[in-house]
């Protein structure tokens, strides 16, 4: 058997995830001298509440290497193996904090994987994994399959303003000033692991049909496209969305995600956005 182990980014439901029995790491928000775990210490609405109370931008970090530590210690117990599906390297510490954690624990066969993803596309690949850990697949066919949707994956998604990305040094304050002078939405994308502009648009509306658009061209739909919304503060628009991909993408189950507060941090409230994986 095979344990896989998720973190807060990937933005899977905390009933989910127990019900499956996967293991969920936090990472760590920090508003000035204090820090949370984002788990049951600080969820999606409270941390809301504190970000518009705050008059400075929180900070965030990786979690700390020995919370994966009874993880590890189980694993080595039963003799089983473990795979890490993380988030990406180039924006999360997280990477790291598990490999310095799996060296502690010489012997065990910790895969630790750098999907070059965040949200609901690391969910998706989170419960690929699980499925195929349930199934019996071993590590090796595991961490392969991971290895082959992980180029694949595409996300594209709004923002209801820059001020968070540019204050967290996502872009830059030039870049800010410009869109809010002309009114332009832009769409921004994870490509490679990082964030990066995909499109502008001058109005929401026009941004969220371009959203559309660009699913209906580029996901083929089924089964393995794995098509997902995510959303912080956008419930009915989330919703909305959905209904419109499910008229023009073969795929009628599309789970909605909302976005973890390491990810609002730099998001900031009311973004949305989908992912998918490509054939």
């Amino acid at each position: 058997m095979t344990i896989i182990v998720a973190d807060t980014t990937c933005g899977l439901p905390r009933d989910l995830l127990k019900q499956r029995g996967i293991p969920l790491i936090p990472q760590v928000v920090m508003f000035g001298e204090e820090s949370y775990h984002d788990d049951e210490q600080l969820d999606t609405n409270t941390f809301l509440q504190k970000l518009k109370a705050s008059k400075e931008l929180p900070k965030t970090a990786a979690p700390e290497p020995p919370l994966y530590y009874p993880i590890f210690e189980e694993a080595k117990k039963k003799g089983e193996s473990v795979v890490v599906v993380a988030p990406t390297g180039k924006a999360s510490g997280t990477v790291r904090s598990a490999e310095t954690a799996a060296q502690e624990f010489p012997g065990l066969d910790v895969r630790v994987v750098d999907t070059l993803t965040i949200s609901c596309n690391l969910g998706s690949l989170v419960l690929v994994a699980d499925d195929m850990a349930k199934a019996g697949k071993s590590a090796d066919e595991i961490v392969a399959k991971l290895n082959y949707m992980i180029p694949r994956g595409r996300i594209y998604f709004l923002v209801d303003t820059l001020e968070y990305l540019a204050k967290g040094g996502r872009i830059g304050g030039a870049k800010k000033l410009l869109a809010e002078l002309l009114e332009i939405k832009p769409i921004l994308q994870v490509k490679d692991g990082q964030v990066e502009s995909f499109e502008q648009q001058r109005t929401k509306k026009r941004a969220l049909a371009r959203l559309v658009e660009v699913v209906t061209e580029s996901c083929k739909g089924g089964d393995e496209a794995h098509l997902c919304v995510l959303q912080v503060e956008a419930e009915k628009e989330a919703e909305s969305l959905v209904e419109e991909l499910k008229l023009k993408v073969n795929v009628q189950n599309i789970p909605i995600y909302e976005l973890p507060p390491a990810i609002v941090v730099h998001a900031g409230p009311k973004a949305m956005g989908v992912g998918f994986f490509v054939e």
